[in-house]
């Protein structure tokens, strides 16, 4: 053997040697510092947002920036499917809702995505009540005159949610079933012209959450009232519930929970839930939903998985005594 295959031969030996030592880089490994994008279904400027931008100021400089990716669209559905389909590397997230996460698995045939097999469950950040909203027009200062009102005008009177087969539709369609009203639902795509419409007299009725409601609520254009929880909101403690007003089964709840791809590494996982915790526990965090009509939550990975097995059953029970199906 010459000289020069003989150097040849070691240079090829060195380097096999080197890859047998060099540590093994995993394929789906968490950069620190490279930007965390979590995926939004509805578009930006609402309580979603406010929840995120809040954890990105405490978590950037332990997972790094966090980029907020408004996917509207499908009511949502869209940003879904895009984390299901994304690389299971920790910088990909979805903000899930009760509506993506418990009721569409009911609500849709052919649902593209399975809530619980399809990805890894971090925690459940914040959940939020619902109010009813009137425009200022309505003659009714108070629930038993609103239902006696809305039983008077029969079918002929709306309601607007912000979403076909969401909580704020189901709200409206529990009332109509407890009080006996026959109002009918007007969907809209996503709570800002929902509001919109409802200061302006478009649509009379309307079924928001609570941080919503508080934001409309000092221009005088409309009046809020009652809430959804099962006792008066501490947000709101001047108005009664539907519960305490004799509607024992008008309650509906929702949240948002934070999720990541089904193979995204456990150690992976384990890092985004132990820091998304973490900022949900900060004082400046828990201010700014509280804020923006947010409770936080803070509940762990199988705490969210029991919230979304008894919501999914809840949601499902509804929506067949209503007979809703939604437009795949």
């Amino acid at each position: 053997m010459n000289a020069l295959a003989l150097r040849r031969r070691d240079a090829l030996a060195a380097l096999a040697g080197l890859a047998c030592t060099a540590p093994f880089a995993p394929a789906h490994a968490f950069t620190p510092g490279q930007p965390v994008k979590v995926l939004i279904g509805v578009p930006a400027g609402g309580t979603q947002d406010v929840l995120t931008r809040a954890i990105a100021q405490q978590v950037r400089d332990s997972l790094g920036p966090v980029v907020i990716d408004n996917r509207s669209g499908a009511a949502g559905r869209i940003a879904v499917e895009a984390v299901k389909n994304a690389a299971p590397d920790g910088h990909t997230l979805l903000l899930g809702t009760a509506s993506m996460m418990t009721m569409f698995p009911s609500a849709y045939r052919n649902l593209s995505y399975d809530p619980i097999r399809d990805f890894q469950p971090l925690i459940n950040a914040a959940r939020f009540e619902l109010a009813l909203v009137v425009h200022q027009s309505v003659p009714a200062n108070n629930l038993a005159e609103f239902i006696a009102w809305a039983k008077a005008q029969g079918d002929a009177l709306s309601f607007g949610s912000y979403g076909a087969g969401t909580p704020s539709h189901f709200l409206g369609e529990m009332l109509n079933r407890a009080a006996g009203l026959k109002m009918v639902h007007v969907p809209y795509r996503g709570s800002t012209p929902a509001r919109q419409d409802v200061m302006g007299g478009q649509v009379p009725v309307y079924f928001d959450t609570v941080g919503g409601a508080l934001q409309m609520r000092p221009g005088g254009r409309v009046k809020v009232l009652a809430t959804s929880g099962e006792k008066r909101s501490p947000l709101m403690p001047d108005l009664p519930c539907f519960v305490e007003a004799g509607y024992k089964d008008v309650v509906a709840t929702a949240w948002f929970a934070y999720y990541a791809p089904l193979k995204t590494p456990k150690d992976v996982v384990e890092k985004l839930r132990a820091e998304l915790m973490r900022a949900v526990n900060t004082r400046e965090v828990r201010q700014q939903l509280l804020a923006n009509g947010m409770y936080p939550a803070a509940d762990d990975a199988q705490a969210l998985l029991k919230t979304m097995r008894e919501d999914t059953a809840r949601w499902s029970a509804i929506m067949k005594a209503v007979n809703f199906q939604a437009n795949d």
